[in-house]
């Protein structure tokens, strides 16, 4: 890579280290100008695989506030994850490279939709469960576990807007707080890229500059989007999600 070409990549690392610690969607940054820049599609996404799990791992710092009483959910959904990434990565080697593209555009829409509705729907849930006279299954129950092994199947595979199915699905099936919410999610990303990048390491072929230039800029992204995630209040979250969500669709349909 010329210098500007380096700065570039560096750049896109800061921004989606950034963007993913507060919402998701990082990748879709970063991959786009490693194939500016000419690499193989496939070496373009395990590079960046690799580049944003210190990204990850840094967000998930500077959220360990609200981590604190959720290590029953971080082992049990993130043991979901690490199944489902690894599967997602296994699927990236052995499916054409087209194989999701009419279906993460849908995906990402139907988790914008449960993002935007889902205090009414969690209102009508709770509710509901009242007068039943039920109580809501713990943790989200298995529903939850199956649908975040499956976002996580798809996180290993590309992971564009991972961040806003996670994020859709909990929202929807836990009662808590949304930055609570996010900094899990944080958790699990760093999970999912992180043991597609281990697979990616014996099987595949990486670009090391670019690895290296997306992991610092991730990491300083990760910090910064911490800081500013941790300070927007629910609605302005949702509004960001939303707005990240709907860049995404465009970027997958335009493309």
């Amino acid at each position: 890579m010329s210098l500007w070409e380096c700065v570039a990549v560096f750049a896109a690392g800061i921004g989606a280290g950034t963007i993913n610690t507060i919402v998701g969607s990082g990748t879709l940054l970063t991959f786009p100008v490693l194939l500016a820049f000419g690499l193989p599609p496939v070496t373009a996404n395990v590079s960046n695989t690799l580049g944003l799990v210190p990204g990850s791992l840094s967000g998930a710092f500077g959220y360990r506030r609200e981590l604190s009483g959720q290590r029953t959910r971080i082992l049990r959904f993130g043991a979901a994850g690490l199944i489902g990434g690894l599967g997602g990565a296994i699927l990236l080697l052995a499916l054409p490279s087209t194989a999701f593209d009419t279906v993460i555009p849908i995906l990402i829409a139907v988790a914008l939709v449960l993002v935007v509705l889902q205090p009414k729907l969690a209102a009508a849930l709770r509710a509901r469960r009242a007068r039943n006279n039920t109580t809501a299954p713990r943790d989200g129950g298995l529903l939850l576990l199956l649908g975040l092994m499956l976002a996580s199947v798809y996180g290993g595979y590309f992971g564009a807007a991972q961040g806003v199915i996670y994020l859709s699905l909990m929202g929807l099936l836990l009662t808590d707080d949304l930055q609570r919410l996010n900094a899990l999610k944080n958790v699990l990303a760093a999970i999912v890229n992180g043991v597609a990048a281990v697979f990616f390491l014996f099987v595949a072929r990486f670009d090391w500059t670019a690895v290296l230039l997306i992991a610092v800029g991730s990491a300083l992204g990760g910090q910064i989007g911490a800081t500013v995630g941790r300070r927007l209040p629910p609605i302005a979250l949702r509004a960001v999600i939303v707005l990240v969500g709907l860049a995404a669709i465009a970027q997958l349909i335009l493309k």
